[in-house]
């Protein structure tokens, strides 16, 4: 992996690991992590080695949105400046990140700000530490949720919820971010990483072409309307047949000699 100026990656055990590295300013997102984030992403979706990916923050915060002083004020007078953060902050949220080929973990260690909405809310699944502090504090600075937060807020909350936290700039722990069902669930700080390392390591076991066309027919498929979403998942299904070599059938036999119980386990996939 390259070195990177704003973010570790590791890769270990199939589960690739990028943390956010700029812990003095609670992981803020400045131009240069943005640059940073699309060349890792970019790397990492072509790479075998790697079956997840998760996401977390250094230190005592997941990331505190954009970086107030070096994406919005010093390159407000610079138009191409502006125009290249933009594109790289949109890019790797709103197209690498939601549509990464493999099942994408957030792990929200701590602070969870504005921007910082759009990277939960394009992981896969997310799992929140209980102490975790989220809030669109905008508002409160003369702005409102800016880029993609609205949208992604829009797509995510109750309005009810929606509209509150909008507009009063209120925090609200990881226990609310679960019953918001903003994250899948909470679980205390300490026992974050090892919460979504087992996970990691159950989703490892399914098949990986059967993974990635699941979520591109969930993710493409929800704006569809009725005819329009049986005719892509039709043809997903004839996709994964012949990518996968219709797989299903080493799971049906594998049931029918009572080998495994799909409601219990997955199916030896790489079974020879």
């Amino acid at each position: 992996m390259s070195d990177y100026k704003t973010i570790l990656v590791e890769k270990k055990e199939g589960v690739a690991t990028i943390t956010f590295n700029r812990p003095k300013v609670k992981n803020c997102m400045n131009p240069q992590m943005h640059l940073d984030m699309v060349d890792a992403l970019t790397e990492l979706e072509d790479d075998d080695e790697v079956r997840v990916l998760v996401l977390t923050g250094a230190g005592d915060s997941f990331c505190a949105g954009q970086d107030l002083k070096e994406y919005f004020y010093e390159i407000d007078d610079n138009p191409k400046a502006r125009r290249r953060a933009r594109e790289a902050a949109t890019t790797w949220r709103s197209h690498k990140l939601r549509l990464f080929p493999k099942p994408t973990l957030g792990a929200v260690n701590g602070w969870c700000f504005g921007g910082a909405f759009s990277i939960v809310a394009a992981c896969d699944i997310v799992i929140a530490a209980d102490e975790a502090v989220f809030g669109l504090s905008e508002v409160n600075f003369g702005k409102f949720p800016g880029g993609m937060v609205t949208k992604d807020v829009n797509d995510m909350f109750h309005p009810r919820d929606a509209l509150f936290y909008i507009f009063t700039g209120r925090k609200f722990d990881g226990k609310q971010a679960a019953a918001m069902k903003f994250v899948n669930y909470s679980v205390p700080r300490e026992k974050l990483m090892g919460e979504v390392y087992a996970l990691a390591d159950e989703l490892k076991a399914k098949h990986p072409e059967v993974l990635r066309i699941a979520k591109e027919a969930y993710k493409y498929g929800k704006r569809f309307n009725y005819e329009e979403a049986y005719a892509f998942s039709t043809a997903k299904t004839r996709e994964l047949d012949y990518v996968a070599g219709k797989t299903w059938k080493q799971g049906f036999t594998q049931f029918k000699k009572r080998e495994m119980k799909p409601g219990l386990g997955t199916y030896k996939w790489d079974k020879e």
